[in-house]
């Protein structure tokens, strides 16, 4: 294990190097930090790594992007984590605005551009499905946790804010794990009233996730603070991947009417392509929304946590993460995460049904880009499936 320091200068340079290089999402993103920093130059022993991950993957934020963050405090103290995780998401911060720049300004209406992104979007409701199902294998491991995150789909589906959804989903798992099945009762009873009350009350009903049209929105009205908000939300409930920030994204860009869903849809697709941490998707979100201070803003509130836990609680982390409650009510969050995915891809499926020119030909799209998904496990697989999409929607649908 080497302790030696480095200087600013090689943080950042060392990091932006893996920035330029994190294509194939957060799996691929861990194993080439792993590979490099753990097995070739022994930043710190295999087993700690192990730990760490384990950590980072309990609390929200993208895994890689925290990683980063702890291994530039590693060798630089809190200096060497900013520009450690600055330095690994440039890149794709860069090149998602430029998309986003470039996206804005193409006519969207223009019949074979219509098609290549209605194309994309069908793949991205592939890709979806597929993280739902990756999600649930490593989080739903047992019954009950299954029966948290079913019934924080019914809740969504019936239109209860996951914020009383998704801490009674925390609580109750916490009191079963302890066998406390009174208290688990009562939490979910309470979480029942006040689902009824806030349901009754006009001027505590959240806005609604719109059923209709794809059509863009073009605004670009939208403030800074609003977005930024909306990112930090967003970052604080991504547990397991960014795949888990979709619904707090949607329900705040497409539910308030900032963007369009099939703006959002192209803002998963997108992100997908490049070589960045995916919740990067944020901040075409933010572009399109607010324009460029708009697009910063909705980047650092949902990378503020990212770079937070690993910054504040650097020593802490393993010691708090002991916390048997603490863990478990997690791991209830995070199961009631997976059921608000679950519906969010129900939505965004029937709304894209509703709009593609034909469904006969969308649903064979949406399958072919599953069972790849399914059948190809390489790192290349997303962005296959998204620019695949793109070719197929220009053939089927033109």
């Amino acid at each position: 294990m080497t302790d030696e320091p480095l200087s600013p200068f090689q943080i950042f340079a060392r990091f932006l190097r893996f920035g330029f290089l994190a294509w194939g999402g957060p799996v691929a993103q861990i194993a080439m930090i792993k590979r490099e920093l753990v097995e070739e130059e022994h930043w710190i022993e295999p087993s700690r790594f192990n730990r760490l991950l384990a950590i980072y993957q309990v609390l929200p934020g993208p895994e890689a992007h925290e990683l980063c963050v702890h291994f530039g405090m590693m060798k630089g103290r809190r200096l060497g984590g900013l520009l450690a995780g600055l330095a690994f998401m440039l890149p794709g911060l860069v090149l998602i605005l430029a998309i986003a720049w470039l996206y804005q300004r193409l006519d969207l209406h223009e019949p074979q551009i219509a098609s290549v992104f209605a194309g994309i979007q069908i793949g991205v409701i592939a890709l979806i499905v597929r993280a739902v199902h990756r999600i649930a294998d490593h989080t739903l491991t047992n019954s009950w946790l299954w029966a948290i995150a079913v019934a924080t789909a019914a809740g969504a589906a019936l239109d209860v804010s996951f914020w009383v959804t998704l801490p009674t989903a925390g609580l109750a798992y916490a009191a079963l794990a302890r066998r406390r099945c009174a208290l688990a009762s009562l939490v979910v009873v309470a979480a029942l009233i006040l689902a009824v009350w806030i349901g009754s009350n006009p001027l505590l009903v959240g806005s609604r996730v719109p059923s209709g049209t794809v059509d863009e929105v073009r605004s670009g009205s939208v403030g800074a603070l609003a977005l930024f908000l909306s990112g930090l939300k967003a970052g604080l409930l991504t547990f397991g991947g960014a795949y888990t920030a979709i619904p707090f994204v949607r329900g705040d860009a497409v539910g308030r009417g900032w963007i369009s869903e099939g703006q959002f849809l192209d803002s998963l697709a997108l992100s997908g392509i490049i070589p960045a941490p995916l919740i990067i998707f944020a901040t075409f979100v933010g572009y399109i929304a607010g324009g460029l201070g708009g697009a910063l803003a909705m980047t650092a509130g949902i990378f503020l946590p990212a770079f937070a836990f690993a910054l504040l609680f650097y020593e802490r982390l393993e010691r708090v993460i002991e916390n048997e409650r603490l863990h478990r009510f997690l791991e209830g969050v995070a199961a009631g995460v997976v059921g608000l995915i679950g519906v969010t891809a129900v939505q965004l499926g029937w709304n894209i049904s509703r709009s593609v020119p034909s469904v006969l030909a969308g649903t064979i799209l949406f399958i072919a880009g599953l069972a790849l998904l399914y059948l190809w496990r390489s790192k290349l697989s997303v962005p296959v499936v998204v620019l695949g999409s793109a070719l197929a929607g220009a053939v089927l649908f033109a």
